[in-house]
């Protein structure tokens, strides 16, 4: 399966319209903030979402990821892409909410009881619409923090290594590890979903016993 290119956040290059709107906040225009708000709204409210997981959560993360834009603007450092600082202040945000709650768990014994498929599938590979969305939601929050918002930057916002490395604050070859062991993560997740859904058609389909 091939994941929609149209449901994929994009890779938000400073635009020389965004420059603008960040010197006029850096020589005190406050309006110029609400046009930057405006712009990065929805990446930085479905970062939020896909990383906390309920919609009340990603709007105060949101909203407080915007109020830390405004407060430390001024260390943005315009060599860099404005989208990559902005979404690296909503991440770590993100991930020191994450660690406030209590760590998410599953039932590891009910995926062995299947096994896992040895041809699993990348992410990228499943395709996101319908349905499937709630699921890949779902699989998403079994993940480590950390891990979960290697591949959101990498899948959902197009994010090169270099750019998470700089986003996050680790190593590159801390992302490639953490992205790898998501993918396969993923991966054995949607296997195990796909393994039920069709021993239970298998299942519909046994002829009745009279």
């Amino acid at each position: 399966m091939v994941m929609n290119k149209e449901t994929l956040e994009p890779h938000l290059e400073t635009s020389f319209i965004e420059a603008e709107c960040v010197q006029q906040v850096l020589e005190g225009n406050e309006d110029a903030f609400a046009d930057i708000v405006e712009h990065f709204q929805s990446p930085v409210y479905n970062l939020c979402y896909r990383m906390l997981g309920t919609p009340q959560e990603a709007e105060d993360a949101a909203q407080e990821s915007f109020i830390r834009a405004y407060r430390y603007i001024h260390r943005y450092d315009p060599r860099r892409p404005f989208a990559t600082w902005l979404l690296s202040i909503a991440a770590h945000y993100c991930i020191d909410q994450q660690r406030k709650r209590h760590p998410l768990s599953i039932d590891l014994d009910e995926i062995m009881e299947f096994g896992i498929m040895d041809d699993s599938p990348d992410p990228e590979r499943i395709a996101i619409s319908g349905e499937q969305t709630e699921l890949i939601q779902k699989y998403l929050a079994t993940l480590p923090v950390k891990d979960r918002m290697v591949l959101i930057l990498r899948y959902w916002y197009d994010f090169s290594e270099d750019d998470i490395s700089e986003a996050l604050e680790i190593s590159k070859s801390a992302v490639k590890s953490r992205l790898h062991r998501a993918r396969q993560h993923m991966a054995e997740q949607w296997n195990f979903e796909q393994l039920k859904i069709s021993q239970k058609e298998g299942r519909q389909h046994e002829p009745q016993t009279i």
